[in-house]
């Protein structure tokens, strides 16, 4: 069976709550057990002593009155009355306590409400007495008591230091009381223990409750996603570690959303880029096949199968370069390089694109040199797609300027142009993956979204920056920055002149 996350939450709060309770009735039982006793056994030894200067006192007095000496036990018989009284009146001050005098053969000579009478069998208390030895016992003392009981021994004796006994006095007390008081302490724990587990299962069952339904509804929202259905969220409330789990949830969730719907436009992009060439190609290369094609025009149209084949090529290499980035295979070199002279080779390549929309170009850098510290075909592919992308959106005789300014710690290369621009909701998601925003393909019609993303991609590895400013309807302006070479500039043909 199943064992859900509530359910184990459950158990052990419960364990736990059952031990701690459990070993709380132990604990407070033992200490009032042993606090009670205590408490009697201090009573029972203040009786005892109180008594026994009592009756040393009447004793020594009735030397002093009668010429002879007078034996402990008939001086005892003699006084039993009045002893019996003061020992009544004591034994019901001390908590229900029998007392009970003997001799030193452990006959009773006075008893608590006469109770008692005859000889005590018990060995131990016979043993205590004879040899005047002070003792706290549990007994019955021979069946005097029909339970057991605490009984405190104090000898009696003629002179202090005799070591012969003249008998003993006993009190004697039962222990049912003391275990009355624990059941009741144990009675009141265990119920204060069951309203306190009631109070905190009923707590527990709503914290827990509240914990396990978001992760039930993500459970619900991951098979959804497993579906194909990504338009499931989850319900945040507070603002505690579970509720940042959900929103951290639902944030992935948008991702995923946003992911599978560039995926979908992806696919139609390079459905469309694939088909549309291969038609082309087909259809030119059976027109030549069949004759359709007159012979002096199949070189133009074998000129525009070329021009079909490089541009499935293009989109293959961006593809399985995309696909080596991401595996991590493609290694990166960083060496110093002149960036200036880079941008110009790449400028003077799109020449005659240029005078095709006859643009107004500028190139502003600071020095003729310039040096930075990167991977120098990885940088080349980058300011290439940016050059190449502005000069494909600009308005015909608008301006494109490419500006090279030192910053101290990186080179920013900017690449502007007048045109269309990118629409505000588009420019967060301009370096996505397959991502266009000429979703007509009005002036597009190359391109399949990757050329952006893999500038990005590129950068980040080489931990470089890019990034786009611009405004909607009147120009674009891409952005990279690149770590400036500070060291020793690298010999050249140039520099030895």
């Amino acid at each position: 069976m199943k064992k859900s996350i509530f359910y184990k939450y459950i158990s052990v709060f419960f364990v736990i709550l059952s031990v701690g309770f459990m070993l709380l009735t132990i604990i407070v039982s033992s200490m009032t057990i042993k606090s009670a006793n205590t408490q009697r056994i201090n009573v029972a030894q203040n009786t005892a002593v109180y008594m026994l200067d009592f009756l040393k006192t009447e004793y020594n007095s009735s030397l002093q009155e009668t010429p002879y000496n007078l034996p402990f036990d008939y001086f005892v018989l003699m006084k039993k009355e009045q002893f019996s009284s003061t020992i009544d009146i004591l034994s019901k001050n001390a908590e229900k306590m029998t007392i009970i005098i003997t001799n030193e053969d452990a006959e009773i000579l006075i008893c608590t409400e006469d109770l008692y009478s005859g000889t005590i069998t018990d060995e131990d208390i016979v043993y205590d007495i004879a040899n005047a030895q002070s003792e706290l016992l549990y007994t019955n003392m021979g069946g005097m008591f029909s339970e057991k009981y605490s009984v405190y021994i104090v000898p009696m004796k003629y002179k202090e230091n005799d070591t012969t006994s003249a008998g003993a006095l006993m009190v004697c007390f039962s222990t049912n009381d003391v275990d009355e008081l624990t059941m009741s302490t144990v009675r009141t724990i265990v119920l204060s223990s069951l309203w306190v587990m009631i109070a905190s299962f009923v707590a527990v069952y709503f914290i827990t409750e509240k914990i396990v339904s978001p992760l039930r509804q993500m459970s619900y929202a991951t098979k959804q996603f497993a579906s194909g259905k990504f338009d499931v969220r989850i319900t945040v409330d507070g603002e505690d570690e579970i509720a940042e789990l959900a929103t951290a949830f639902n944030t992935m969730a948008q991702s995923l959303a946003e992911i599978e719907y560039t995926r979908s436009n992806f696919i139609a992009s390079v459905s469309h880029d694939l088909r549309t060439p291969m038609t082309t190609i087909s259809g030119f290369i059976d027109g030549i096949l069949d004759g359709a094609i007159p012979q002096e025009k199949q070189a133009h149209y074998l000129a525009i199968i070329g021009q079909e084949v490089r541009r499935l090529s293009r989109l293959v290499t961006q593809l399985l370069d995309i696909s080596r980035m991401e595996a991590g295979n493609r290694k990166f070199e960083k060496k110093p390089f002149d960036i200036c002279e880079m941008a110009r080779i790449i400028l003077f390549s799109f020449e005659s694109k240029i005078d095709a929309k006859r643009l107004d170009v500028e190139f502003n850098a600071p020095d003729d040199k310039l040096y930075v510290y990167s991977d120098k075909d990885a940088i080349n592919q980058v300011i290439y797609n940016i050059c190449e992308n502005a000069v494909k959106f600009s308005n015909d005789g608008g301006k494109y300027r490419i500006t090279i300014s030192d910053e101290g710690s990186f080179v920013r290369i900017s690449v502007y142009n007048e045109g269309e621009g990118i629409a505000p909701e588009d420019i967060p998601h301009i370096f996505d993956r397959f991502y266009k925003s000429d979703k007509s393909r009005g002036m597009d019609k190359t391109g399949v979204g990757l050329g952006l993303y893999i500038c990005s991609t590129i950068m980040d590895h080489l931990g470089e920056k890019i990034y786009v400013e611009s405004e909607y309807g009147k120009y674009c302006c891409f952005v990279a920055e690149i770590t400036k070479y500070k060291g020793k500039l690298p010999v050249t043909e140039d520099n030895e002149q």
